[in-house]
């Protein structure tokens, strides 16, 4: 007999019956195995940003000295009412543009919100806790009484403040915007008032009140 005839004889039908019968025996034998997914890369950590350096800082606040160790990017106002507990300086926008925060710094009116506390080391700085003389009130904070110049009075110790620094600058000599004469005494009248106070914003719209206030103290009001 010749060997070739007893030689099983492969087919096309035989091998893929082959194939699927030893797929399932590998499959039900749990040897197949899903590939493991990568393992999830961990960013590298960023290093520690270093701490800002705190600078020493001595501030003249109402005519006593106010050692401070400071953040240099502290602003004075938040110097004046987190460091040093002076809360009569509001933060209302924190950019310069209510003046709820203005304060007297060698008697100029600013906002303290736009400068920082480490530029005014040895500057004399006057909050609204500093204008009255013990119990006798600065002649701006009896006017503002005397003429109901406030409501709320969220802005109250900006627009005193800020109308003491009016009264220096109108007495100094500087004209306004609405100026007619400028080489004459400055003479206080509504419209010069309201610009030079355009800057002090009343949420409450008291402006009437406040002007008869400035326009009342005006003669009044000792330098500062």
């Amino acid at each position: 007999m010749d060997k070739s005839d007893s030689a099983p004889r492969l087919t096309r039908r035989s091998v893929l019956e082959s194939g699927v019968a030893a797929a399932a025996v590998l499959g039900f034998s749990g040897r197949v195995q899903a590939a493991p997914s990568p393992a999830p890369s961990t960013p590298p950590s960023p290093a520690a940003e270093p701490a800002t350096p705190r600078m020493p800082v001595t501030l003249q606040v109402n005519g006593q000295a106010r050692p401070l160790d400071l953040d240099p990017r502290t602003t004075l106002l938040d110097a004046l009412r987190e460091r040093i507990g002076l809360t009569g300086s509001k933060k209302g926008c924190d950019h310069g543009q209510c003046g709820a925060c203005t304060v007297l710094v060698n008697g100029r009116r600013i906002n303290s919100c736009l400068t920082l506390a480490v530029m005014h080391e040895g500057d004399e700085i006057r909050t609204i806790e500093g204008l009255a003389e013990g119990d006798q009130l600065h002649p701006l904070q009896a006017a503002f009484v005397k003429h109901d110049g406030f409501q709320c009075g969220y802005c109250t110790p900006g627009q005193i403040c800020s109308a003491a620094g009016m009264l220096n600058e109108a007495e100094a000599g500087w004209p306004s915007t609405v100026t007619q004469d400028l080489t004459a005494k400055v003479a206080l009248t509504d419209a010069e008032i309201r610009e030079r106070m355009s800057g002090n914003i009343c949420r409450c719209s008291a402006y009437p009140n406040i002007v008869a206030a400035i326009r009342d103290a005006g003669g009044a009001a000792t330098r500062l």
